[in-house]
């Protein structure tokens, strides 16, 4: 089984989060822009995600698509890396905790707060995140307390996560706590970060 690793994108998606997902490991890869609205939903990619939707990866004969779930993969494929907590650790909860946490809460209460979708507070329990404070106040938390989501190292669940709370703030969704503000500028400081925006940033539509 041919090892090759295989990145669908486009610059103007969650495809950024793997990206840089895919500078940290320093594993050669291979990538293919696809455009939305064409080769997104064309047969050949339908194929590799039905969805018609990026990011997704192909591993040799492995297919993962939505991004928290390639994030995770990569970390466990490639362990040199060192991007997820040992199996057993007592890092390892919070680790799975705060990557699922942004792909459950912090997507739901974001992507809601961006489409005018307000949970009457009276309902809030019906919904797993409940309100986007509690969330926000949930990360801010967690960041109170260590430099980065997991502990005192960077993982994955930084990467994910991570990249969720630095678009929020850009594009206001979610407001510049200063927690987060240091935390944004702590990860996206970091050379896979840098080289991944460098990368993205080459491929946007030129104006």
């Amino acid at each position: 089984m041919s090892d090759e690793l295989v990145f669908y994108t486009n610059p103007m998606s969650r495809g950024r989060i793997v990206r840089w997902m895919l500078e940290e490991i320093g594993q050669p890869y291979k990538t293919e822009v696809l455009e939305y609205g064409t080769t997104m939903k064309a047969p050949a990619y339908l194929a590799i995600n039905p969805m018609g939707k990026v990011p997704a990866i192909r591993h040799g004969d492995t297919v993962v698509t939505e991004a928290a779930a390639i994030c995770t993969y990569l970390a466990d494929v490639f362990p040199q890396a060192n991007l997820a907590p040992a199996p057993g650790s007592h890092e390892r909860g919070p680790y799975y905790r705060w990557l699922f946490f942004g792909a459950g809460p912090v997507e739901s209460a974001v992507s809601n707060k961006a489409m005018g979708f307000q949970v009457p507070p009276e309902r809030a329990g019906t919904v797993g995140y409940g309100s986007l404070d509690s969330v926000l106040n949930a990360l801010e938390n967690a960041l109170s307390k260590s430099d980065y989501l997991a502990g005192d190292r960077f993982t994955a669940a930084d990467v994910y996560t991570g990249s969720q709370i630095g678009w929020g703030m850009q594009f206001g969704s979610i407001e510049k706590r200063p927690v987060f503000e240091r935390y944004a500028e702590r990860i996206n400081s970091r050379p896979a970060a840098i080289r991944a925006r460098q990368i993205d940033d080459a491929l946007l539509p030129k104006k």
